[in-house]
């Protein structure tokens, strides 16, 4: 029984799925199985994976009916009999050691359900500011504190270069299918359970950015539904019980995250906001105030809710030199 099966869904992708499962083949890590689960592919995706399975018995080729990611992430569970799940998606690369280093993050910290790694985008002529900006955010994230303080502002692990205890992965019930991220879903939902989540501090997956992502062109990743999975995880958790907050941001993020946690029955009863221009005026009912006035938060649950590059910083700096905790005094969620 291998201890790692490495789970690959793939529709389609018979022009990158070979280099993919060659990087998984060629890990340093030899006791795996790679599970690849062409999804309803109307390409040679097929053709490949029974080439590859010909030349390397750990290649388990499962046939999908187009189910989409999560479902098909699910059908290749059932197949992966294994302790530990590494994820990886038919359009990147993996490091050579990268199952070792993770097997052994794992192994030294069993609060740990999932750990991901540092990641590397590629063709660089193609990455725009907005990814960049994630992956550095994202590559700081290699302790497991780092990861809880940021768990909501995004996704704080990268899916396809994530390795999840099976036991863990189970108990959560799998994968998700719904209008929200399926990925992020599944972080949340463990650190619901007290499951902790890290990275390792080393780049171990070439992470391909492409028009055709299934995060620019799939509406169940869209910033509204990523909002609504935060505000649920919140009003079922760290707000329950709770009837307004305040949000440090009036402009479109925090708007945005004002209608989130209404839906969630949660009201907003004061927004902060350095922008003057906005400073006076009254939203959802809501009166803006100045960020100097901060202290008029204390009392209410706080979160950070800001979309401008570099501000979620500043904003965390002030907060802490005012002397309020994080996450009991103040939480960012943008």
């Amino acid at each position: 029984m291998p201890r790692v099966a490495v789970l690959l869904p793939a529709r389609d992708a018979a022009a990158t799925v070979r280099a993919a499962a060659a990087s998984v083949l060629r890990q340093t890590w030899r006791d795996l199985a790679l599970v690849v689960v062409d999804d309803g592919s109307s390409d040679a995706t097929g053709e490949v994976l029974a080439r590859l399975a010909g030349r390397d018995r750990r290649v388990v080729p499962v046939r999908g009916a187009g189910e989409g990611v999560a479902r098909a992430l699910n059908r290749g569970l059932a197949r992966c009999d294994a302790e530990v799940v590494v994820r990886m998606d038919a359009d990147d690369v993996s490091h050579p050691r990268r199952i070792e280093l993770q097997m052994a993050a794992l192994a030294a910290d069993p609060s740990l359900a999932a750990v991901g790694a540092r990641v590397r985008l590629f063709p660089r002529r193609v990455v725009a500011g907005g990814m960049r900006r994630y992956a550095a955010w994202l590559n700081g994230l290699v302790t497991p504190e780092l990861v809880a303080r940021d768990l909501l502002v995004e996704a704080p692990l990268v899916h396809p270069a994530a390795a999840v205890r099976r036991a863990d992965l189970e108990a959560a019930g799998g994968w998700r299918d719904g209008d929200f991220p399926e990925d992020y879903d599944l972080w949340l939902r463990l650190a619901a359970r007290g499951r902790r989540l890290s990275n390792v501090a080393a780049t171990l997956l070439d992470w391909r950015e492409s028009a055709g992502r299934l995060t620019r062109t799939d509406p169940r990743y869209a910033l509204p539904r990523h909002m609504a999975l935060k505000a649920a995880w919140l009003a079922a958790g760290p707000l329950a019980g709770r009837r307004e907050v305040a949000v440090w941001g009036a402009g479109e993020t925090g708007r945005a995250f004002a209608r989130a946690l209404g839906a969630e029955g949660i009201a907003v009863a004061l927004f902060l906001e350095v922008d003057r221009r906005k400073i006076g005026r009254t939203l959802g009912g809501a009166p803006v105030r100045s960020w100097e006035e901060a202290d008029r938060a204390r009392g209410l649950p706080l979160l950070v809710a800001v979309g401008a590059p570099g501000a979620r910083d500043l904003i965390r700096a002030e907060l802490l030199r005012r002397g309020f905790e994080e996450p009991d005094g103040f939480r960012c969620v943008a």
